[in-house]
């Protein structure tokens, strides 16, 4: 029914860690980590509520593939839960027998921190950095620079040194590499609690889809939610359809579509008064399949007005966003705050 509707499917998996009841507690308790007291337990203390799963054990590896061979049938990705503390081994032997059923499969990794792998490491608990995690899966999340994108947002960073981290991306994972974008998750605040005027929200909402990568959207950020619901208590979403952006959302994902993001370089740098306006451009990769233009987007993450120095040739150029026509003169733009996409 879903499939009916145009739409895709991904299926979470929780592979490193189970509920203490879960069916497997049961029928298979061989198959979990123990405390040196024999006790099922877990190695990241903070998580009271979950036990591990042992993948030392042959047996659990083809249990966990042969399930996920069962919902590859149906569903259209997986998202793996905290995937870098399960063997990357694991990952490639799964990706490698899933292939075989469905493989147009998206993979999708819940990368971690570098300081949480960082700090597994130093307590002997096994954590696959990015880098890694990208010879099994097509998509991580952007949690490698999510410290910079929050900081900048609170002050702690400029927003050049949070770009700065965007554009070592470029260098440091596979040159096709694609990372989850989002300004919020069910682990993370609300970006309308981050980010309370509507306009800035719509540049940072903008910006986001304009990276380079995939973009999330948590459940109620359409409507400017800024409530953050708790996971293990029922606390429904407050849909104020007084704050809808989606409409913003809608057209963003159509642009996102066109192919030059997909075949080209990608580079971000602050601009403007005080380095508050992100402008980022892509350029086509010169074996790019099809001929293809440069796009450029102008996010500020500030409400004031003011003229921009571009890279861009003098002329007039439509905003994708808005359809307003945007005059550039001596490789000068204005920027009203709102956010802009012009294709070259």
């Amino acid at each position: 029914a879903i499939h009916a509707l145009g739409m895709q499917v991904m299926l979470d998996l929780v592979y490193n860690h189970t509920s203490p009841d879960s069916w497997l507690v049961f029928n298979n308790p061989e198959w979990f980590y123990r405390r040196e007291n024999g006790r099922f337990g877990n190695k990241i203390g903070d998580w009271w509520d979950v036990i591990d799963l042992d993948y030392s054990k042959k047996g659990l590896w083809e249990y966990q593939i042969e399930t996920m061979k069962i919902w590859a049938n149906y569903v259209d990705g997986f998202r793996c839960d905290v995937a870098p503390l399960v063997p990357l081994e694991f990952w490639l032997k799964a990706r490698k027998e899933i292939d075989k059923v469905r493989p147009d499969l998206i993979w999708l990794a819940e990368s971690i921190e570098p300081h949480f792998v960082r700090d597994c490491r130093k307590s002997g608990i096994y954590a696959a950095s990015d880098s890694e995690m990208y010879q099994a899966f097509d998509i991580c999340y952007d949690y490698d620079i999510y410290k910079y994108q929050s900081g900048a947002l609170r002050g702690d960073y400029t927003l050049g040194y949070y770009l700065h981290h965007v554009n070592l991306q470029e260098a440091i994972y596979p040159d096709n590499y694609s990372k989850l974008r989002c300004l919020e998750n069910h682990d993370r605040p609300r970006a309308a609690a981050m980010i309370p005027d509507e306009q800035l929200l719509r540049n940072w909402t903008a910006w986001i889809y304009f990276a380079k990568g995939t973009t999330m959207i948590y459940a109620g950020q359409e409507y400017c939610d800024s409530h953050h619901p708790t996971l293990f208590d029922s606390d429904p979403i407050i849909f104020d359809e007084k704050k809808d952006i989606s409409p913003l959302m809608s057209k963003l994902a159509e642009i996102k579509k066109a192919p030059v993001f997909a075949y080209s370089s990608f580079e971000a740098k602050a601009i403007g008064n005080g380095g508050n306006v992100i402008y980022a451009k892509y350029e086509c990769d010169s074996d790019a399949p099809i001929e293809m233009q440069t796009v450029v987007g102008i996010f500020s993450t500030t409400n004031m007005k003011q003229s921009l120095k571009v890279e861009i040739p003098d002329g007039y150029y439509t905003n994708a966003i808005t359809g307003e026509q945007i005059h550039v003169f001596e490789n000068t733009v204005t920027c009203n705050a709102e956010p802009i996409i012009l294709f070259l």
